[in-house]
């Protein structure tokens, strides 16, 4: 009942802190002879003509000053403006693919969303509507920007998540690689190499720095971006961990992603990426720097395999082979009890909170068991036994619960934590490191995967969503002009 939920788990990212509002917009017609880039820019100050939308100066704007609110390091004011419009013309194609495709938010499903909000943030809606107005927002203009995350929330787990398939052999290869690494003190056991003509598998990991293509972007920006490349590419050459010099260009520039694409056949890499390597050993980096359409990659091979149909492992692997039994893969479990008082007419959350709150204060005074108020007032099948859960390993609850839990320590009770079914109280019993059943093993596996799969296919989506839009860049430069 309280598996974690894809969706809502999405939906839990949704923040109450200032962000930038989508105004909308009204365009008359104009019967003059000026011409229609002209007309365009006078209207509200037009950055970008996105296929039939526009993404708006203003927008721009709104959205730097609501990044500046929330702090953290920032590029200079001409690239940060550059990646805000890219981020909004993204953003706007996104939503009108998705209106294309039927995909909408009713208002009823608003409403809830934004109570959930509320009350997580432990406001009425009155307060919450004083919060935003605070910001220098509307709630009018809050809710529509809430409406339209969850649009794209929803677009990008049809598109993406929805289209993400992993096969048992993925699976299976996953779990015996990472028994490999444990039999062999987290030393990865490298694979017997294909023998010239043979098929076979390799494992190529990449930092990707990213360009601007736009010409209006000029020809500075293209060559710092390759300028970076191949500082990474000589820096990957020396005797350093690839991914961590990768995870390091990260942390300095946040455009910069690293990761490792896994094993897959020839015809499943980018044909750039496979021409680049083709001659390249394992442990080796490819020997310049590779340019696509979306900017600079610098790549490396981890690992050459052979892939022969019903070829057993390598004699040397096959003591670690002993396989798929879940000795080695290994979690933190953690036995609790809760009391749930479900959402329900008639009990608002500001009564469960307080109920709850009361339940918590007479087990930390020990005028009460926790056990014995579980049996008396949870409202689920757990109350009978004391509101035990059982052992929980990572990912068997939903965030929010998962979250809260994890925090505590052996014995502590909770404040009271709202989740999707209702408002709980947590206390942690016991904790333990435990092996994963294979039922468990291979669910850990897919998770991994799906993760691993998930950044690579939502950045290829991306860019083709960009690539086959009708995209013109007027004036991105200039902030709006002050309203009269």
């Amino acid at each position: 009942m309280m598996r974690r939920n894809q969706f809502n788990q999405a939906l839990a990212a949704i923040i109450l802190a200032g962000l930038a509002l989508l105004p909308q917009f009204a365009f008359a017609q104009d019967s003059s002879k000026i011409s229609a880039d002209s007309k365009i820019r006078n209207i509200d100050g037009v950055a970008a003509v996105v296929n039939t939308g526009y993404v708006t100066r203003k927008e721009i704007d709104d959205r730097i000053v609501a990044l500046q609110k929330q702090g953290g390091k920032l590029p200079d004011a001409a690239a940060l403006r550059k990646t805000v419009m890219e981020r909004l013309i993204l953003e706007k194609i996104q939503l009108q693919n998705a209106e294309q495709e039927g995909i909408a938010v009713s208002n009823k499903e608003l409403d809830k969303i934004i109570g959930d909000i509320a009350a997580k943030n432990k406001l009425t809606l009155a307060e919450l509507k004083v919060k935003i107005a605070a910001t220098g927002s509307t709630y009018e203009r809050y809710s529509q920007m809430l409406r339209d995350d969850v649009i794209i929330s929803r677009y990008r787990e049809r598109e993406v998540e929805g289209k993400i398939k992993i096969s048992d052999a993925e699976v299976d290869n996953f779990i015996s690689d990472r028994n490999r690494e444990a039999a062999g003190g987290g030393k990865p056991v490298r694979s017997s190499p294909a023998v010239k003509g043979e098929p076979e598998e390799i494992d190529v990991a990449q930092i990707f720095i990213p360009a601007d293509a736009n010409a209006n972007a000029g020809a500075g920006a293209q060559a710092e971006a390759k300028k970076k490349a191949e500082v990474l590419l000589r820096e990957a050459r020396g005797d350093v961990d690839f991914l961590q010099l990768g995870a390091m260009a990260a942390k300095d520039n946040p455009k910069i992603k690293f990761q490792d694409l896994g094993y897959r056949t020839p015809d499943r890499l980018p044909q750039l990426f496979y021409e680049a390597v083709r001659n390249t050993g394992s442990g080796q980096v490819a020997n310049a720097v590779v340019r696509s359409p979306a900017g600079y990659h610098v790549l490396k091979v981890l690992d050459r395999r052979a892939l022969v149909a019903g070829a057993p492992e390598p004699q040397q692997a096959a003591p670690q082979e002993t396989s798929t039994t879940p000795q080695n893969i290994m979690v933190t479990q953690t036995l609790s009890r809760h009391i749930l008082l479900r959402s329900r007419a008639g009990l608002t959350d500001q009564d469960a909170e307080r109920r709850l709150a009361g339940y918590r204060d007479q087990v930390r005074a020990k005028t009460a068991d926790f056990g014995d108020l579980a049996k008396k007032y949870s409202e689920d099948g757990s109350a009978a036994n004391g509101g035990n859960l059982g052992w929980m390993g990572p990912g068997d609850l939903v965030p929010e619960f998962d979250q809260a839990m994890n925090r505590l320590q052996i014995g502590e009770v909770s404040n009271p934590v709202k989740t999707e079914f209702g408002w709980h109280l947590i206390q942690v019993l016991e904790r333990r490191e435990a092996q994963l059943t294979l039922e468990k093993q291979r669910q850990f596996a897919r998770a991994a995967i799906r993760e691993r799969k998930f950044e690579q296919a939502y950045q290829d989506w991306l860019r083709e969503l960009r690539d086959t839009a009708t995209v013109k860049i007027i004036n991105a430069d200039d902030p709006a002009a002050s309203p009269r």
